[in-house]
């Protein structure tokens, strides 16, 4: 069954993407996340929420890296862990630019639309959801495939953490809860992105050492 560690033998197997099913999955995946940047880019321009518009990025990186993921199917091990670096990479910019636009937003002050930004996290989230449960049975692949799953399931509770911004901002009438979840997703985007680049790091090793006994069988 695809997805599962191992084989009735006991060997290891890691699933790396090929499977046609994972394919169809990956493409709802791309293009519900496209979609969504969209819907949440502007309502978090219109909200004037910085929780909205970090995750309206996180859905167009998420996006790109999934459609890089889809490219990247079927390569050297190698090839596919040092995509996973390229994710694990982006995932740190967004995490720098939230944080950086939070800090900034102390300075610049102004108060979010609280419904706005409610209505659209509970949209997010249910896209994100959807997505977490599509993943769900490829949700132990190599790196490649594991960041799409962590991207999806880390998403779900950053929509979670803007539900309770707009909450926040509703009951306080200030921008604090909005700033403070802003900088929690900072961390969040931070933590997978050192994950992802710790499990495609010991991916890279692992294809070099492989390619090296190869070689030496030779």
């Amino acid at each position: 069954m695809a997805g599962m560690p191992h084989d009735a033998c006991g060997h290891d197997h890691v699933f790396t993407g090929n499977d046609p099913a994972f394919r169809r999955v990956l493409w709802i995946i791309i293009l519900l996340n496209a979609g969504m940047f969209v819907v949440e880019f502007a309502a978090g321009a219109i909200a004037g929420s910085l929780a909205l518009q970090a995750d309206s990025l996180d859905f167009a990186m998420d996006a790109a890296t999934y459609g890089l993921s889809l490219a990247v199917i079927g390569m050297a091990a190698a090839t596919r862990a040092r995509a996973a670096l390229l994710k694990a990479a982006s995932l740190g910019l967004i995490a720098a630019w939230v944080l950086g636009a939070a800090l900034w937003r102390v300075v610049e002050g102004g108060v979010p639309e609280p419904f706005t930004m409610g209505g659209i996290a509970i949209a997010a989230f249910a896209a994100n959801l959807l997505s977490v449960l599509l993943l769900w049975k490829w949700r132990e692949g190599d790196a490649n495939i594991r960041s799409v799953w962590l991207c999806s399931r880390n998403d779900a509770f950053g929509n979670l953490l803007v539900l309770a911004a707009a909450a926040g901002v509703l009951g306080t009438g200030t921008r604090w809860p909005d700033l403070a979840v802003a900088a929690v997703m900072s961390a969040l985007f931070l933590q997978t992105s050192l994950l992802t680049a710790r499990i495609a790091l010991a991916e890279l090793r692992g294809a070099r050492t492989h390619g090296d006994h190869a070689g030496h069988a030779h």
